[in-house]
């Protein structure tokens, strides 16, 4: 392989940068040609693409967001889109391609390998850590550290003034964000999509706090909550509970993609992203690489999109004991 092309696809993760610098110099170290694709598969179907040098990626490991943009292509989701996007790599002798995303990206990717036949080899870019195939997702610690900052000072006005607060933390299929949140921040209750929390169960845990003269209380709401959002849920609430009771709601929203990786995220995404190049050279097609109890592992992306990856209920267990 002589010739591979790079590209991040879907929401934009913290770290994203860094593993696109990792795809670049590895591909200069193993003496590849990698050019780079704007705008996902928007770019391939636009030709939206330019050679990248090791310098081409100097002063990036700490930025968020992405040098290569992001977009979601419905374009991308026709035949004839894909041909476009075909013809145009065949024209610059790219031989394989490294997509940095989540879901979405991995699912175009899948069906783009079996129509043409381009290897690909994913990198998981995703806040959600919604992936299966790895124990951690490339922007993940550094959103749960970016609403972990804002619970922080929230707590500190709502014990000032006695209230109880509801914090809408991204998380549309996942509550990872919501769960690790809730943990470090001394949340009362997390709420999350892959279990069911009834506004009873909310209403009961604000009594028993109350009862142990508790003032103020947190409640995590993750976005995808079957109970609705954190706005929804506090309305709920309001109606069950004392009619004085002091509730506000917070929705931290897309803070939580943006800002400077952690220096987890940079590592994790470096490893990722070299992992991900040095597979496409070694032959894997249509996986993605992972990190799994320390180890570089290789998934298909059937199975990355098919199986889901659950929670720990020892985690959700010890929101519960912790909030006593």
């Amino acid at each position: 392989m002589k010739r591979i092309g790079v590209f991040t696809s879907g929401g934009d993760a913290p770290g994203m940068n860094a593993c696109i610098r990792a795809v670049v110099r590895g591909a200069v170290y193993h003496g590849i040609e990698v050019y780079g694709i704007r705008r996902g598969y928007s770019g391939m179907i636009a030709g939206d693409v330019y050679k990248m040098e090791s310098h081409s990626v100097s002063n990036i490991v700490q930025r968020g967001g992405t040098i290569l943009k992001s977009a979601r292509s419905k374009d991308f989701m026709t035949p004839e889109g894909r041909k476009k996007a075909y013809d145009n790599l065949v024209e610059l002798g790219i031989e394989g391609l490294v997509a940095i995303g989540g879901n979405g990206t991995f699912t175009g990717a899948m069906i783009f390998g079996n129509e043409y036949g381009i290897p690909t080899v994913g990198a998981p870019g995703t806040i959600d850590n919604d992936l299966y195939g790895t124990d951690y997702t490339i922007g993940f610690d550094t959103a749960v550290n970016t609403a972990l900052d804002a619970i922080d000072r929230i707590r500190d006005t709502a014990s000032s003034h006695d209230r109880i607060f509801f914090i809408e933390v991204m998380g549309r299929d996942s509550g990872y964000i919501a769960v690790q949140s809730g943990i470090a921040g001394g949340a009362e209750l997390v709420m999350v999509p892959e279990v069911l929390t009834p506004i009873s169960e909310v209403v009961e845990t604000l009594k028993q706090g109350w009862s142990r003269s508790k003032s103020s209380s947190i409640i995590i709401v993750a976005e995808g909550d079957e109970e609705g959002s954190a706005q929804e849920v506090a309305d709920k609430i309001k109606t069950q509970v004392d009619e004085n009771a002091d509730i506000r709601v917070t929705t931290l929203g897309h803070t939580q993609r943006g800002g400077p990786p952690s220096a987890y995220d940079r590592i994790l995404a470096s490893r990722l992203g070299l992992g991900a190049l040095e597979g496409l050279i070694g032959g894997q097609k249509n996986v993605m690489a992972g990190i799994i109890n320390n180890d570089l592992v290789y998934t298909p992306f059937e199975d990355t999109i098919r199986l889901p990856k659950p929670i720990n209920e020892d985690l959700l267990r010890m929101v519960k004991i912790l909030s006593v």
